[in-house]
């Protein structure tokens, strides 16, 4: 049995993780600093300065531990590399010799793209273009004997699946320990988001404040326990784990990573003991012959600004200053010559505008006015910026405030993304001088096959409940799609949900922002469900103008739909 833990889950995550899980027995800490926006800070980062380019949090978190780790004889493993894992390595080895500690420091590369020759037409103004790699250039670097091994981008869950290919000596045709170890990875990849953190039930969720980072214990045949340390704060549970198994993917019956296409289907959760839950079942295909590849570019400016209004219809008031302000400044664009701005919106914050049309009438006397503009020229947000601070004097009562003074134009980063085969990618491990290429299997035999809905018997029912009395809900996103899991509280409740929670039903519900459709898939195994909604996002985190640019929020509002369930069952839930 091998035991992981997870110490990031992004850029910008607490400092207090590694520190708590350095204290248990771990053989390996990961950490997950990676994402699409993140991408595009380090290359500007990059760019300013050559020597960054790479997440500088975890090297700083190392310093005052890494006796500790040496001692313990942890490793660990992180995508802190971003687009310069050289840099990385060399600032690592740095803080190592200060401490007096003497460390091998492996590099996973070949995921950086951008100025290669690419047979895909990319957009303008590239920032960066990096594949999502695998596990084997991690499973090759601790082969070689690396205590710590940093990549580049490389999907979230290489960083579990890793170790336990080395460990294990899982082979690339083990489809489902590879599905297994995969599924290891993506549960705890989102750090807390599985021990209590933006869980459906965050009122019996103890001490936030301190709350335990998970730790995986897993077995040779790929099945494992997910728990944290014991005196945290927190909460580990079925419906912990299974919103996040559902966290962020689309078909579970084929969620295609670069080594294996995984089927969740049957996956089961099994509370074994207080803050301890077995994970089992998932099932392993062959994996496909490319790699997901994501570009973030350049494409003109954006300008996000708020501001605090008061009073009696106050709503009405922001409504009024808005339009005015963009009224006024496209008369002004073109009498410039200018051309209208690329997208601009706004929205009132306090009127439950995140619902769209199935936002209630409040009245509320204090809200937030957000106005956000994406134009192809800087001088025209800058003046956008002068007009909102004019609104003050020159449109309607109650404005009081300009949350973070007169907003700042910035660049409007896009995401682009595309497949390309593995055969054009090169991956390699660097350490102590010395390099290796990474032998990765081109061989796929995947084919997707989509199964229809079975059919299954109608449900007597005569009330109504919310769905958050009969579920647990969690919401994520892909780009410009979004994913809602649903997983039942108890396996009664299912035909009722099956019944009452239809695409149709969920894409009515959102349908003030959905461009696209909802798909529904069922998971057996926890009881639960996966919607997709696409093309909701207004074209997803960096480029949306969306006040929940990447559907945080969906699930929260599902929650509150009415589920028709029997007057037995009514009467039961009280």
């Amino acid at each position: 049995m091998k035991k992981i833990g997870c110490a990031s889950a992004f850029w910008g995550d607490t400092s207090t993780a590694l520190p708590q899980l350095v204290k248990e027995n771990l053989d390996y800490i990961v950490f997950d600093y990676l994402a699409e926006v993140t991408m595009s800070i380090l290359a500007g980062a990059k760019l300013k300065n050559p020597e960054l380019g790479y997440a500088t949090d975890f090297v700083k978190s190392l310093g005052p531990l890494l006796k500790k780790i040496k001692e313990k004889k942890i490793k660990l493993i992180s995508n802190a590399g971003g687009i310069n894992v050289e840099s990385c390595q060399k600032a690592i080895k740095e803080v190592a010799l200060k401490a007096g500690v003497d460390l091998k420091v492996a590099i996973v590369k070949g995921d950086d793209l951008l100025g290669k020759e690419i047979d895909t037409e990319l957009p303008e103004g590239l920032l960066s273009v990096n594949a999502y790699l695998g596990a084997p250039g991690i499973k090759k670097a601790l082969e070689e004997g690396a205590d710590i091994v940093v990549t580049g981008r490389c999907v979230d869950s290489a960083l579990v699946l890793g170790p336990l290919m080395y460990e294990f000596g899982w082979g690339e045709k083990d489809y489902d320990l590879l599905a297994s170890g995969s599924l290891a990875g993506h549960i705890i990849e989102c750090g807390a988001h599985c021990t209590g953190g933006n869980f459906t039930d965050w009122h019996l969720v103890p001490d936030f404040h301190d709350i335990g980072f998970p730790i995986i214990e897993v077995e040779s045949n790929g099945e494992f326990i997910v728990t944290k340390p014991e005196g945290t704060g927190g909460l580990v549970c079925r419906g912990s784990v299974g919103e996040q198994l559902l966290y962020e993917i689309d078909n579970p019956s084929a969620y295609i990573l670069p080594d294996v296409v995984c089927d969740f289907t049957q996956v089961t959760l099994e509370e074994v003991g207080k803050d301890r839950v077995l994970v089992k079942g998932a099932k392993g295909l062959p994996p496909t012959e490319t790699y997901k590849v994501s570009a973030t570019y350049c494409q003109g400016f954006r300008l996000a600004a708020s501001v605090v209004l008061g009073g009696m219809e106050a709503e009405r008031k922001s409504a009024i200053a808005a339009e005015s302000i963009y009224k006024k400044t496209r008369e002004i664009f073109e009498k410039k010559g200018w051309a209208d701005y690329t997208d601009a919106k706004f929205d009132v914050l306090g009127t439950e505008s995140i619902y769209g049309h199935k936002a209630r009438s409040l009245k509320p006397r204090e809200v937030v006015l957000r106005l956000v503009a994406n134009h192809k020229q800087k001088e025209a947000l800058v003046l956008l910026s002068k007009e909102i601070a004019q609104a003050a004097t020159g449109t309607v009562p109650g404005i009081m405030n300009f949350l973070g003074g007169r907003p700042s134009v910035s660049p409007s980063i896009r995401l682009f993304s595309f497949m390309i085969s593995k055969k054009e990618v090169e991956a390699f491990v660097s350490m102590e001088g010395f390099q290796s290429k990474v032998d990765v299997s081109f061989e796929s035999g995947f084919v997707l096959k989509e199964a229809p809905e079975k059919e299954f018997p109608e449900v007597a029912t005569e009330e109504e409940v919310p769905l958050i009395k009969l579920a647990y809900a969690r919401s994520g996103d892909k780009g410009d799609h979004a994913n809602i899991g649903v997983i039942s509280r108890r396996s009664e409740y299912l035909p009722y949900i099956r019944a009452s929670l239809t695409p149709e039903v969920v894409a009515d519900y959102f349908s003030s922002f959905l461009k696209g459709n909802v798909k529904r898939w069922e998971l057996p195994g926890i009881g639960g469900f996966n919607f997709l909604l696409t093309n909701v996002l207004g074209g997803g985190g960096m480029s949306s103008l969306h006040l929940d640019p990447q559907g945080k929020a969906f699930a929260q509002q599902l929650l509150e739909i009415p589920i028709k369930v029997s007057k037995g069952l009514y009467e039961e839930l009280g």
